[in-house]
């Protein structure tokens, strides 16, 4: 087993950890907790994304009333050893887990159309949450009985340190877009409108910031111009991609000397989309990454976004019911080749189709989060409809989830924890 180079508390809130703090920020100056030299292996350790916000029980105004300034705690930064800009800095993940004896349930959440909404927030707009226990690499939850199956662990998040001029081009075209939102909501054609809607971007705020080892008179100055881990973006960031599990190789590029690379968010499994928005099992977790470099790789590859190998470990799912959507709108109107649209539509009719075996919406809407299902843009060329697929594995049910084992397998599988409160 490599050394652990940066571990973590999970009984302690992030900013009263035992060895280096983590960081929920983007910025240059944010100094190195770790240092590594290129082949160099080793393990990291990292809270859940809410740094211990949601616990194990059947209390969903936890979800409810998550403080979404505060999230995201990562593992490093990482400084690699004779990285510089414009370099590729080379991750391969050779192991990843949920915390043995520390760590060893996973939660997943719809959040409230007041704190963040999500995906489809305009069908679920009150809070939700369900618990999953995790048996290695096996999840099952209380919540949503009779789904069983091997999950596929990965990190949501991570990614090198932007440059001084890679993180003010992000504030600029970020508030380009807040801007023009708030001068004229409907410009935003995919997003849902109405007056609880939630914000199309998340600006810098000091409110809720970890910044890390940054001496405290510094931090607070950078706070202020430091990007939040929201979005993914050049570096990496926020993928939230259920195919960088064990195995995978993940070529980042470098922007700072030293790239200064963090992750976290891990997920023991979720499906493409990450559609109820807290929508993977998360939790806390460790990863064994090895380092390397590609010296001037983003010129020697032609990229300027992470480019990535997948690894090969399952589950290996053999069958699937796959369901169509269209770039038309619930209410019927049609849109010009809207592939966001269309995996909507395609996400609401599996949602209806599991609610015939006797799921609640809720818990529909948590199974396509976090089993693997294949989401695909499968055509992007006939106008004017785009269409995308959601393919719902059928292996991960303990029945015959299958249109031939509709009638033999109603029943009422009660409902996962919703928040009573009125909107």
């Amino acid at each position: 087993m490599p050394e652990t180079k940066f571990e973590v508390d999970v009984d302690k809130p992030p900013d009263e950890q035992p060895g280096p703090n983590p960081f929920n920020r983007w910025h240059p100056d944010i100094p190195a907790a770790v240092e590594a030299d290129p082949g160099e292996t080793m393990r990291l350790e990292a809270l859940d994304w809410t740094g211990g916000q949601i616990t194990d029980n059947d209390n969903a105004n936890e979800v409810r009333d998550v403080d979404l300034s505060q999230v995201h705690y990562l593992a490093g930064p990482v400084q690699v050893n004779g990285a510089e800009p414009g370099d590729l800095l080379k991750v391969d993940f050779h192991d990843m887990g949920p915390l043995n004896n520390r760590w060893e349930y996973g939660f997943t959440g719809t959040f409230s159309q007041q704190n963040g909404g999500g995906f489809l927030t305009d069908h679920f707009p009150r809070a939700a949450k369900s618990i999953w226990d995790i048996n290695g690499y096996q999840v099952s939850s209380r919540h949503i009985p009779d789904v069983k199956y091997e999950g596929k662990i990965h990190p949501g998040l991570a990614g090198c340190a932007p440059s001084e001029e890679l993180l003010a081009a992000w504030n600029e075209r970020e508030q380009e877009l807040i801007d023009k939102h708030e001068a004229d909501p409907e410009s935003i054609q995919n997003h849902p409108t109405g007056e609880q809607e939630p914000g199309v971007a998340n600006p810098p705020t000091p409110e809720g910031a970890l910044m890390g080892e940054m001496e405290s008179d510094k931090a607070e100055v950078a706070a202020e111009e430091a990007a939040r881990t929201v979005p993914p973006r050049e570096h990496g960031g926020n993928h939230d991609i259920k195919d960088l599990s064990i195995g995978s190789t993940v070529y980042f590029p470098v922007y700072v000397e030293g790239a200064n690379f963090g992750i976290g968010d891990f997920h023991a499994s979720q499906g493409d989309g990450e559609i109820s928005f807290c929508g993977a099992i998360e939790m806390a977790a460790y990863v064994d990454v090895e380092f390397d470099l590609v010296k001037n790789g983003m010129e020697k590859f032609g990229v300027e976004h992470p480019i990535f190998e997948p690894g090969h470990r399952g589950p290996n799912f053999e069958n699937y019911v796959t369901f169509c959507g269209y770039s038309v709108t619930e209410d019927g109107e049609q849109r010009y080749m809207d592939s966001h649209t269309a995996y909507r539509r395609a996400c609401l009719q599996a949602i209806d189709y599991l609610k015939e075996f006797g799921y609640s919406g809720q818990q529909a809407l948590h199974i396509l989060g976090t089993v693997p299902v294949e989401g695909r843009q499968s055509g992007v060329v006939d106008v004017p409809n785009a269409c995308s697929t959601l393919a719902l594995p059928t292996g991960a049910f303990e029945f015959d989830a299958s249109p031939a084992g509709l009638e033999e397998n109603r029943a009422d599988r009660e409902d996962l924890c919703i928040t009573d409160d009125p909107l």
